[in-house]
């Protein structure tokens, strides 16, 4: 009966990483039929379908799957091709500042579902741009542990990064500014470094400590969103609190 019960444990944990992979992989599929549709298909002069391709290949995404994608969006088909991206704003308990990213058909359901996620969990929707006035955009490039730390942090103040975060498990992530990005990134590339990840994404100004309680609904907030489909990114610029009042920022701005 143990066995029984470890091998049915087993499955059920595989089956929803399983669902949970597919959830992300669908949402970037999106993201990059819309990328396509709406910028073309060349990488170079389309960031938006650059990052999304990115994003793809991170997640071990098939090329031929993203080839598909990508010709989906060019040649239209489905209702994918009367999408758009759309951002949300409004503030979490506590006060927390939150940005969802969604790409949807319909904006007036969307609309309904964001805000009923914010009411049901003490927060609420706000006008634009009272919240996006929080974030500023920032260009991501992040490298594995067991790179020489001195090394590429010359490097990336050579190139003209705005700032170095050296993570506690040895990882590195280099800040530039969204105009720079892509200058950064092939510098650092030419002089040998090569990223895992590299990203354009909104990173908060300011930030806010969250109690245990603030920190509960916040985390139920990001549950009830990251189940709705059309949800592709949401941001945040909440420090949540452990059981012990051990504050982290862990995954503070980006839960997707």
């Amino acid at each position: 009966m143990a066995g029984h019960s470890k091998w049915s444990n087993i499955k059920h944990r595989k089956a929803k990483q399983n669902s949970k992979r597919e959830k992300v992989v669908s949402k970037i599929v999106r993201e990059v039929v819309v990328a396509a549709r709406l910028g073309g298909s060349n990488l170079t002069s389309n960031p938006r379908l650059r990052a999304a391709v990115d994003k793809a290949f991170s997640h071990n995404m098939m090329r031929n799957t993203l080839n598909r994608a990508i010709a989906r969006g060019i040649n239209g088909g489905d209702n994918i091709q009367t999408e758009s991206i759309v951002t949300y704003e409004g503030y979490g308990s506590g006060g927390t500042a939150v940005m969802v990213k969604c790409c949807s058909d319909n904006h007036d359901r969307t609309a309904s579902l964001i805000r009923d996620a914010f009411s049901k969990t003490g927060g609420n929707l706000s006008a634009n741009g009272s919240v996006s006035c929080l974030f500023i955009k920032k260009g991501i490039i992040s490298f594995s542990p067991g790179l020489i730390e001195d090394n590429i942090i010359s490097a990336a103040v050579e190139s003209g990064a705005d700032d170095i975060i050296v993570n506690n498990n040895g990882s590195i992530n280099v800040y530039t500014s969204f105009e720079f990005f892509e200058k950064v990134k092939k510098m650092l590339e030419t002089a040998k470094f090569i990223p895992i990840k590299s990203i354009i994404d909104w990173i908060p100004l300011t930030y806010i400590n969250l109690d245990l309680k603030a920190t509960s609904r916040l985390v139920e907030l990001i549950d009830i969103l990251e189940r709705c489909d059309n949800v592709k990114k949401i941001y945040h610029n909440g420090i949540t609190c452990s059981s012990e009042n051990v504050f982290s920022r862990e995954k503070n701005y980006q839960l997707s």
